[in-house]
């Protein structure tokens, strides 16, 4: 009586084959996996660059009410700075109030306390819409964050018609 052994191993076309399977695999999954870190990474920084804006243009925006219309000043801190890009002016409790781009920084100087609003400030302005209606101010602004590789994701926001309400 013949009795037949069963074989232990893999054939060589098999393993080939799983290698070349496992190989495919593991080239398409790396590509994937490196877009999809890269769309998480665009996504949460636009997310944290609107929550930014958003916050910043609420309290210049706020801020700008309180002002008495016939103490705004619009200038620039420095020549290396963008024209337009600082505001001054006086509240209606009679404290002065300052917003600039300083670098990539929005400061807001009050009195002696300066306090900065964004390490993310690209672009900066601030401008009167109109020219027969100085209690009206545009404020433009544009955030800029470095993200991979070198990239960076920027985030323009701008709020026409800002009255001055003193």
């Amino acid at each position: 009586m013949v009795t037949k052994r069963k074989s232990a191993g893999f054939t060589l076309t098999e393993a080939m084959i799983t290698v070349a399977i496992v190989g495919i695999l593991s080239t398409i999954g790396a590509r994937v996996l490196i877009q999809v870190n890269r769309y998480y990474m665009m996504t949460s920084t636009r997310v944290e660059l609107q929550r930014e804006a958003r916050s910043v243009m609420y309290v210049v925006s706020r801020m700008l009410h309180e002002a008495q219309a016939n103490s705004v000043v619009i200038d620039r801190a420095s020549a290396s700075q963008p024209f337009c890009s600082r505001i001054t002016f006086t509240k209606t409790q009679g404290n002065t109030l300052t917003f600039q781009q300083n670098g990539k920084e929005l400061q807001q100087v009050e009195g002696a306390r300066s306090m900065t609003l964004s390490k993310n400030i690209r672009y900066l302005a601030f401008t009167f819409p109109r020219s027969d209606d100085l209690s009206i101010i545009s404020v433009s602004l544009t955030l800029e964050r470095d993200i991979y590789e070198g990239k960076t994701k920027a985030l323009h926001m701008a709020s026409e018609k800002v009255r001055v309400m003193n």
